[in-house]
């Protein structure tokens, strides 16, 4: 098999190298993700209880030990509670995309792979025909069928393996954005919760 791929010259190595690279990554934020537990309305409605009640002390307590995306966001935003909403306001929201870049971590490189994977078969194709006519010339153009059918599927090997690289990383990509937006959507929904807390308890202190 790896003869087989060899033919398609020297291109064929970086598109193997990217093959192996969107695999890693895709494994290692599948597993990154089956570890991630954001959904944690109760969480957040009993952190919302008792910043209503103002007891944030007890609040950030809670959430210190809690090791996860909405744990941390809570944390940075009971910390400012007591402040002006425009802080309040820009700390959830510099927290949150702090762990949605997390969350997003090599995504932007699995992408680039899926578009350079394709680019790359093409230009290994180009650089295999460029070589076939070259012999063909050098020929004086006597040469028969066989020798250019064979010149011209080893050539065009570099882009179907580009190709083959680029389809599912490129729905691996999808996948994983996908993943990351219901993240983002969960630790929004959750700071909703707890800005409406906040605001409670700031209108029964008024």
């Amino acid at each position: 098999m790896f003869d087989f791929f060899a033919k398609g010259g020297i291109l064929v190595y970086p598109i193997i190298l990217c093959s192996v690279v969107a695999v890693a990554i895709f494994v290692e934020r599948v597993i990154c993700f089956a570890r991630v537990r954001i959904r944690g309305y109760g969480l957040v409605k009993e952190i919302a209880l008792h910043v209503r009640n103002g007891k944030s002390a007890k609040a950030l307590e809670l959430v210190r030990g809690n090791e996860s995306p909405m744990g941390r966001v809570l944390a940075d935003a009971i910390e400012v509670a007591d402040q002006d909403p425009e802080t309040l306001e820009t700390v959830i929201i510099n927290s949150t995309g702090g762990e949605v870049r997390e969350l997003s971590r090599y995504l932007q490189t699995l992408a680039t792979i899926a578009n350079i994977a394709p680019l790359l078969g093409l230009l290994g194709t180009v650089v295999g025909m460029i070589k076939a006519f070259m012999v063909i010339q050098q020929m004086g153009g006597k040469v028969n069928a066989a020798v250019l059918a064979g010149g011209i599927w080893e050539a065009m090997l570099t882009t179907a393996l580009g190709l083959s690289v680029a389809l599912p990383a490129m729905v691996a990509h999808s996948y994983l954005v996908s993943r990351v937006d219901e993240y983002e959507a969960q630790l929004q929904d959750g700071t909703v919760t707890f800005i409406k807390a906040v605001g409670k308890r700031r209108g029964h202190e008024i």
